[in-house]
C-alpha cells in the first residue's frame, strides 16, 4: 500500500466519521426541536380551550339570563292585559333590564376579542422566543462542526505529514 493511498484511507475515514457525527447531533437537534415546538403548541391550544371555555361559560349563562327575560315579558304581557300601566312600567324595567344584559354581553364579547387579541401577541412572542433560541442553537452546531473538522483536518495532515517524513 502507497503512501497515497494511506492518506486517502484516512480521508475517507475522517470523512465518514465527520458524517456519522454530523447525522447524531442533526438527529438530536431535530428530536429536542421537535419536542419544544410540540410542548409550545400544546400550551398554546390549552390557553386557547380555556379562554373559549370561560366566555363560552360567561355567554351561555347571560345568554340564558337574557332568554328567561325575553320569555317572562311575554308571559307578563298575555296575562297582565287588563293592567295596562302597570304593564307598561314592567316593560320598560324589563327593557332595561334586557338593554344591560346587551350591553354587559358586548363589553364581554369585546373582552373576549380582547384577550384572543392579547394572547395571540403572546404566542407569538414565545414562537419568536423559541426560534430564536433554534437559531443560536443551529449556530452553536454549526460553529461546533466546523471546529471539529478543522481539528480532524489538522490532525490528518500532521499524521500524513509525519508519515511523509518518517
Amino acid at each position: 500500500m502507497t503512501m497515497l493511498d494511506r492518506f486517502g484511507a484516512d480521508i475517507n475515514k475522517a470523512f465518514l466519521t465527520k458524517r456519522k457525527r454530523m447525522e447524531t447531533y442533526t438527529k438530536s437537534s431535530l428530536k429536542n426541536s421537535h419536542y419544544r415546538i410540540e410542548e409550545l403548541w400544546k400550551s398554546q391550544q390549552k390557553d386557547r380551550n380555556k379562554v373559549t371555555d370561560d366566555y363560552s361559560t360567561q355567554f351561555s349563562a347571560i345568554f340564558h339570563q337574557w332568554d328567561t327575560d325575553v320569555q317572562k315579558s311575554k308571559d307578563q304581557e298575555e296575562k297582565l292585559q287588563s293592567m295596562f300601566q302597570h304593564q307598561q312600567k314592567m316593560f320598560q324595567h324589563m327593557r332595561a333590564s334586557q338593554g344591560q344584559r346587551l350591553k354587559t354581553l358586548k363589553q364581554l364579547l369585546e373582552q373576549y376579542v380582547q384577550s384572543l387579541e392579547m394572547m395571540e401577541k403572546t404566542h407569538i412572542h414565545q414562537q419568536e422566543g423559541v426560534l430564536g433560541e433554534l437559531r443560536q442553537e443551529m449556530a452553536m452546531l454549526q460553529k461546533k462542526i466546523l471546529m471539529e473538522t478543522q481539528q480532524q483536518e489538522m490532525a490528518t495532515v500532521r499524521k500524513s505529514l509525519q508519515t511523509l517524513l518518517m
